[in-house]
């Protein structure tokens, strides 16, 4: 008796279940039924460009407080000026070894960021040349536009002109970070020597 009512119960209740799921699937053939876990895609977050009363000005994206400093920054205490890139010149020097390691990364990067305009052989004659825009001086034969020859260039001048970019020449400094410029200027103090 107590077996047949448990079977009972069971089965009472597995009816039930089914037909609370048939109902309710029925009801809206354009609901997607129950949400599991809404919150992974209909988040709480504010987007950058959203007002938000959380904060004074409103605005989500917040400037960082004044003096920090981003992890892995590295700061140059040369200001982009010609004084200042004279000054880099004498005093910067690269912090890496020279080893053969570096100057294949620092092949690899040239090749990638700077031939297109500099060419392969860092002789100005990149892909850019061919296409009408300026060429850059050699790097082996030319006169830099800041004075003096471009074979005589020193690691700190390279390193500054890559920093804050020169005449028609950008900064690559958000697109090679400070290790990667020092390995490109070992390739260019190569580059020099052709």
């Amino acid at each position: 008796m107590l077996a047949m009512n448990k079977i009972k119960i069971l089965g009472t209740t597995v009816i039930v279940i089914a037909a609370t799921i048939v109902i309710s699937s029925c009801k809206d053939k354009r609901s997607t039924g129950w949400e599991y876990a809404p919150n992974m895609y209909e988040h709480i977050a504010y987007d950058p460009d959203q007002k938000n009363d959380n904060f004074k000005d409103g605005k989500t994206a917040q400037v960082p407080p004044a003096g920090t400093i981003p992890v892995g920054f590295v700061k140059f205490d040369y200001p982009k000026t010609k004084e200042g890139y004279e000054l880099a010149g004498t005093e910067v020097k690269s912090p890496l070894p020279q080893t053969q390691a570096n100057f294949a990364d620092g092949k690899l990067l040239f090749a990638h960021f700077c031939s297109p305009c500099h060419g392969l052989s860092g002789q100005g004659d990149g892909l850019v040349v061919q296409h009408g825009y300026p060429a850059p001086p050699s790097y082996s034969k030319g006169q830099s536009s800041r004075g003096g020859a471009m074979k005589d260039l020193t690691d700190g001048k390279i390193y500054h002109t890559i920093t804050y970019g020169v005449n028609a020449m950008g900064s690559y400094a958000s697109q090679l970070e400070p290790t990667e410029r020092w390995k490109v200027i070992m390739y260019v103090h190569h580059l020099q020597t052709l």
